[in-house]
């Protein structure tokens, strides 16, 4: 494929932009090779600004369960939008969707909008400090929750990508406050409680998309539930990205441990920028005006996106069927890239549930961070620019997870698996 207009414009880019991108991971860095400048997203295709056309394994990182340009939230943003972008005041419809979210979810009473996952995270973590009167938090290594300072300790995701999973610019003062246990190892988290008595919360991603896709144990969720409740801390679900996509009710739909907060991103803006976090109202009536946790945002419920995000909630509550069409696909996509894998000698592991599936370069299966950065990175890198050449755009890290959309045929995903076949075949 030719790239002559893309690699003209990141040129460009780069000086006026740091690193010619406003997100580390869409550099290309761990891939190589240049970042593609999309010009547009036709139903489960992206086109970038050479013509050329990729069937999109991304989905601008997971909201688009419905492929670029549904007509439905197409047409209920452009309703929106001629009323006005933005008001900094109340409006029905953000109750409407509140209101939609909150009867889906168990011990979920309340929900606050905000403008980002990241935000989302940070404003929870606020909230359970100050419902708990507590200051620690424990986070995994390898699990991603935005890019505020005390989050940003081992770190997944793009911080891995660059092998800095600490950033410069993170107080040590913050940092201190930040415990850090392995995922799916109970015994890592009991040596936290057991080293601070002072722990607000802990918060995991259920279902972890950004040290690669790796599902937590359902009995190291029961038991970091049981352990919560004896030491008196709050339990965060961050599904950013696992909400809705995983499942109608993302990752509590499918294990039994419920959480006291819950964070919310991609899915519910339908493609637009929102985050939300919510819980039971005896946690979430501290919040100001309210309580005395104080957390505000301008452009929190905005209008157009929550226009999109009920268009597209909605949409999910009307599709029968939807999620688990999904994982079939997810599913037999991942077992064809094996089954390819297996014939080309290459050692792959994969998973998917719902509509999220990764893979990793790797020996052993995948249960942690760990093993995860045991995985082959230049092989994928190798692999994922193979595809770029098929006509296939996938995340471009080892570290990332990728996504099913409904308008991706069965015929799609055989191209997928049969264009695998060929680029591992050649990357032996």
């Amino acid at each position: 494929m030719n790239y002559k207009k893309s690699i003209k414009a990141f040129a460009k880019a780069q000086k006026v932009i740091p690193g010619g991108v406003d997100s580390p991971v869409r550099a290309f860095k761990s891939v190589g090779g240049t970042p593609l400048f999309i010009k547009k997203g036709e139903g489960a295709y992206l086109v970038d600004i050479d013509d050329n056309r990729y069937l999109d394994f991304v989905q601008s990182w997971g909201p688009l369960i419905f492929g670029h340009g549904d007509k439905t939230i197409e047409k209920a943003v452009i309703k929106a939008v001629k009323n006005g972008l933005s008001f900094g005041a109340p409006t029905k419809i953000e109750t409407k969707l509140a209101a939609l979210i909150c009867s889906m979810f168990d011990r979920m009473d309340k929900i606050r909008f905000v403008s980002s996952g990241t935000e989302a995270v940070m404003s929870a973590i606020r909230l359970a400090r100050g419902y708990t009167h507590k200051d620690d938090i424990v986070k995994f290594e390898g699990c991603y929750h935005g890019h505020s300072d005390s989050l940003l300790v081992q770190a997944g995701s793009g911080a891995v990508t660059f092998g800095t999973p600490s950033s410069p610019g993170v107080p040590a003062d913050l940092t201190k406050h930040t415990l850090l246990a392995k995922y799916n190892d109970i015994k890592s988290v009991k040596e936290c409680f057991k080293n601070s008595k002072n722990i607000a919360c802990v918060i995991i991603e259920p279902i972890a998309g950004n040290m690669g896709f790796v599902p937590a144990d359902p009995k190291f969720l029961t038991e970091l539930r049981a352990l919560c409740d004896k030491h008196g801390a709050l339990l965060i679900f961050d599904e950013v990205m696992s909400g809705f996509r995983a499942s109608l009710k993302g990752a509590q739909g499918i294990y039994n441990t419920k959480p006291d907060l819950v964070t919310f991103g991609k899915v519910i803006g339908g493609g637009m920028p929102v985050g939300a976090f919510g819980g039971e109202v005896s946690i979430m009536n501290q919040l100001s005006p309210d309580g005395p946790v104080y957390q505000a945002g301008t452009l929190s419920g905005n209008p157009v996106a929550m226009a999109a995000g009920l268009a597209s909630i909605q949409q999910l509550l009307d599709t029968e069927g939807l999620h688990a069409g999904l994982e079939e696909k997810a599913k037999r996509l991942v077992e064809g890239f094996k089954v390819a894998a297996d014939e080309a000698g290459i050692p792959l592991q994969v998973n998917a549930i719902g509509s999220m599936f990764g893979f990793f370069f790797n020996d052993k299966p995948v249960y942690n961070f760990e093993d995860a950065l045991r995985s082959d990175t230049k092989r994928f890198a190798a692999f994922h620019q193979g595809m770029l050449q098929e006509g296939f755009y996938f995340a471009c890290s080892q570290f990332e997870t990728s996504f099913i959309s409904s308008v991706m045929s069965d015929e799609m995903i055989d191209e997928a698996i049969e264009a695998a076949r060929k680029v591992l075949k050649a990357i032996k």
